[in-house]
């Protein structure tokens, strides 16, 4: 599924409606009991980070979203059963926190049971502008899908006689990229089964990301200081001059300065025969994740001149079988570092990253919000994102994706504002896929761009046999 942000997924005209959680659930979510299980380090850390950023004066919408077409005429009867259904299904879209405590410091979580869900549907108007449009989605999604609010969940679907768009907005506690890939296949099963039955069964309930965040939580409680993994956290930080690592480039940023606005950059990579090409001559290092890397970390090399790579590479934790068709956020990080400047060549350099992510991909299982309270060093959020990230993900085997193209589905993104650079790149049927948020400076758009650029032809480098063979 292609990355983009709303400006950018071809929005069209039409009439507006929109779908949030009723005032009866409201209500009823309001005269909830605290429930045991308590929020995942990564939703307490971005909320705790949403806090402190608005505490500072500035607003940064964090949103993900999803955007696919249906075909027409729509029902709007039974895409709202379908849309109801599915919140259902997934019990963290029914879950939320409030501030407790004598300072109002520690995040309860609450929980709503399925029956009290009800959404509440609304003409928002007739969009004849399709950039007016875009401009009201954006606003209502950062309204709505506010990480210190509650309900943090939107839906919409711009109508029009030949079908609908839906756009569907939530907070990032709720959700990661790889939840976004599987929503349009769900809406449509439930959707179509809607419509020749008159109103589909959620089925059973998808395994809960609430049930994976106290079983993380208390793995992740049973370590202290001394744990092997907080040790090597301490002595990468230590190489890293006591900060977790950013893009190591110029990106025309003034220390101490206020947190600058982003830009989004989106394009095709590679197309499919390059994709697999690259993969191939990738695989006997791990693949394309590991080429990906590697390339990367050369590349910066040359851009920055730093001799070692050093960053903290994201991977699932859907380590069971059972959360596979989870909605959450199931997201940990591992850190590597490649010496670059000792290297030889490219096939030197994924050897250098293969043995990295071997050595390091298990401490992506160790929350690192708890690791970083256990250091006891003074990491207070004051940007979105603690450190930069390249993500890969190949997404061809998610259901339906074969139909992505035919439905116009997106997973979206919100560019608001941010020190980091975090690039993703997914392996789609069509090829590979690359979304880059960044600082919106003169000095970021070059060196993104020469990063980008030199990337690509790396990847055809490899893809066209113009680097000796992996041995």
């Amino acid at each position: 599924m292609r990355i983009t942000d709303i400006q950018r997924c071809e929005v069209r005209p039409g009439r507006l409606v929109e779908w949030t959680l009723s005032p009866a659930t409201v209500a009823a979510a309001t005269a909830l009991p605290e429930d045991s299980r308590p929020p995942a380090y990564i939703q307490e850390s971005h909320i705790r980070t949403a806090r402190c950023v608005r505490e500072d004066g500035l607003f940064v919408p964090t949103w993900l979203g999803t955007a696919f077409d249906l075909p027409g005429p729509v029902d709007l009867d039974a895409l709202q059963e379908a849309l109801r259904a599915w919140t259902v299904r997934h019990e963290t879209l029914r879950s939320g926190f409030r501030w407790a405590g004598p300072a109002r410091d520690e995040l309860r979580r609450f929980t709503l049971n399925a029956a009290d869900v009800s959404l509440q549907r609304a003409e928002a108007g007739d969009f004849p502008d399709a950039d007016e449009l875009v401009r009201h989605l954006q606003d209502r999604f950062d309204t709505v899908a506010d990480a210190l609010c509650w309900p943090n969940l939107i839906y919409t679907a711009v109508v029009r006689d030949d079908g609908a768009s839906v756009y569907m907005a939530f907070d990032h506690s709720n959700v990661d990229a790889y939840s976004l890939t599987r929503i349009a296949a769900e809406v449509h099963e439930l959707y179509t089964a809607g419509l020749a039955d008159a109103g589909p069964d959620s089925g059973d309930p998808a395994a809960s990301y609430v049930d994976f965040c106290e079983l993380e939580r208390a793995d992740a409680d049973g370590i202290d200081a001394r744990h092997a993994i907080v040790g090597r956290w301490r002595e990468f930080i230590r190489r890293c001059d006591g900060v977790l690592p950013g893009f190591p480039v110029d990106l025309g940023l003034e220390p101490g300065g206020p947190l600058p606005r982003q830009q989004l950059l989106c394009e095709p990579l590679a197309d499919a025969a390059e994709a697999a090409a690259f993969e191939a001559y990738c695989r006997p290092y791990g693949g394309s994740l590991v080429g990906l890397l590697a390339a990367t970390g050369l590349i910066l090399h040359e851009l920055g001149g730093q001799p070692v790579y050093r960053t903290v590479v994201p991977f699932h934790t859907r380590v069971k079988s059972r959360w596979s068709d989870s909605v959450g956020w199931y997201v940990g990080g591992a850190p590597i570092e490649v010496p670059v400047d000792r290297t030889t060549g490219f096939p030197g350099t994924l050897r250098a990253v293969r043995a990295e992510l071997q050595a390091n991909r298990s401490l992506a299982r160790m929350p690192l919000a708890r690791v970083l309270s256990l250091l006891g060093a003074d990491f207070r959020p004051t940007s979105p994102d603690l450190y930069s990230i390249v993500s890969y993900v190949d997404t061809r085997t998610v259901v339906g994706a074969e139909r992505w193209t035919e439905q116009r589905a997106h997973a979206l993104l919100r560019v608001s504002y941010g020190d980091q650079v975090c690039v993703w790149v997914n392996r789609l049927h069509e090829g590979l896929w690359l979304a880059s948020r960044y600082p919106d400076t003169d000095v970021a758009a070059k060196n993104l761009r020469l990063y980008v650029e030199r990337l690509r032809d790396h990847i055809a480098s490899v893809a066209h046999g113009s680097l000796p063979a992996v041995s």
